[in-house]
């Protein structure tokens, strides 16, 4: 490998850093006496430089018997092993340096964040193990697995070609029931955080992931009952349309990613302006009960709670779908006037269904993205005419004023 002087102190210097930083972690945990763990600060290093060394001569040979004889140093580090702990993250780590030093003739940014990233890794044992062992329930990892599946193995195998016109295709479905799943895992994971804390603006931002027009009913029930009060209520109910904002960002790049770049800027305008208008009314209130809100009002997720509920996506997904199908059908029967009409009244029960809808129907350039943005920003009005019926029926006149007024500001940015 012709390097020059410069590039090869530099290598060599990335990788002793490198080795450095792993072996001062392994360090601090290697011990005293004959419980050490077999390998330090110096045994890091010098693999490291090692690995570098071997790269720099040029000779692949060379760098396969370097790693062969750091792999049978740990092996009989791993058999002469007497600590308390007999695993081999020490002695794994250590053939990683070796080839983190290699690397880092080929890359050097690369091999220092994967220094870092490794270093990290082997310091957070304790706060691994405890989110492992003690944190998560079985539920959670069920679902964490079918999660996993259907992103890393159903996903990709899916095919990527609409079935009819421009909608009903595979892989943009199961990416919806992906999105959903996740965003549902989000909200069950936020809720079991915040059962400490009872953070109603953050309970009702989580829960308008799933249902920001439940969780404003659900607030202005409890309104109704004289359970609240008014403000604090009517600011977490805002807060939850700040969920409605991102998950139309959602919606664009899992339906028609080239609309991203069009709606990024008005969503975030939207979601910012909730969350300012939620967090005034919140700050201008008195204390709130320790309720947390939410859809059902529900508290924490129990003990067995799973991590989402796969028919609640299936069902979200398939009535996206089949939006999608009664507007693809409406425009084709009606022009342009179906489009709408399709939007809107998809935009009086679920605006991410109009969303999805409305961007399935084409892309963002020329006259067709223009009247599509006009359609969606009607649909978007419809729904926040909707939220205000709902806060007025469930919590009042008071309470429909203050949030309201947060939802049509919102929707206006």
């Amino acid at each position: 490998m012709n390097l020059s002087f410069q590039e090869t102190l530099a290598v060599l210097a990335g990788a002793l850093g490198s080795g450095l930083l792993m072996g001062i972690e392994r360090e601090r945990r290697k011990g005293q006496g004959s419980q050490r763990a077999p390998a330090g600060v110096r045994s890091f290093t010098l693999a490291a430089l090692a690995g570098a060394a071997a790269a720099l001569l040029g000779s692949e040979w060379l760098v396969a018997v370097g790693a062969a004889f750091i792999a049978l140093l740990v092996l009989v580090a791993y058999t002469r092993d007497r600590s308390g702990d007999p695993g081999v993250t020490t002695e794994i780590a250590l053939l990683l340096a070796y080839l983190i030093g290699v690397l880092c003739t080929h890359s050097l940014p690369v091999a220092a964040a994967l220094a870092v990233a490794v270093t990290s890794l082997l310091a957070a044992r304790e706060t691994l193990h405890g989110f492992a062992r003690d944190w998560l329930r079985p539920g959670e990892v069920h679902g964490g697995l079918i999660l996993a599946a259907l992103a890393l193995l159903v996903l990709p195998l899916a095919p990527n070609r609409p079935l009819w016109g421009e909608v009903l295709n595979p892989q943009v479905l199961v990416r919806l029931v992906v999105v959903l799943l996740v965003i549902q895992s989000l909200a069950h994971l936020a809720r079991r955080l915040m059962d400490a804390r009872r953070a109603s603006a953050l309970s009702a931002l989580a829960s308008g992931f799933i249902s920001s027009t439940a969780t404003i009913a659900s607030l202005g029930l409890a309104v109704r009952r004289g359970n609240e009060p008014v403000r604090a209520q009517a600011g977490a109910a805002v807060l939850s349309c700040v969920a409605t904002m991102a998950q139309i960002a959602v919606v664009a790049v899992t339906v028609q990613p080239l609309w991203l770049a069009r709606l990024w800027a008005p969503a975030m305008a939207g979601g910012v302006v909730a969350l300012a208008w939620g967090w005034l009314l919140l700050w201008h209130s008195p204390p709130a009960s320790t309720t947390p809100p939410g859809p059902d009002a529900a508290p924490a997720p129990p003990e067995g709670a799973a991590l989402f509920k796969l028919r609640d996506a299936l069902v979200i997904a398939a009535l996206l779908t089949a939006v999608q199908v009664l507007v693809q059908l409406l425009r084709s029967w009606w022009g342009e006037a179906g489009l709408l009409a399709g939007a809107l009244l998809a935009a009086l029960a679920d605006v991410h269904a109009a969303t999805a809808a409305i961007l399935a129907q084409g892309l963002p350039q020329g006259e067709a993205g223009a009247s599509l943005v006009g359609v969606l920003a009607a649909s978007l009005s419809v729904h926040a005419v909707s939220k205000c019926v709902t806060a007025l029926a469930s919590g009042g006149w008071r309470y429909a004023l203050a949030a309201g007024a947060g939802v049509v500001l919102h929707t206006a940015a």
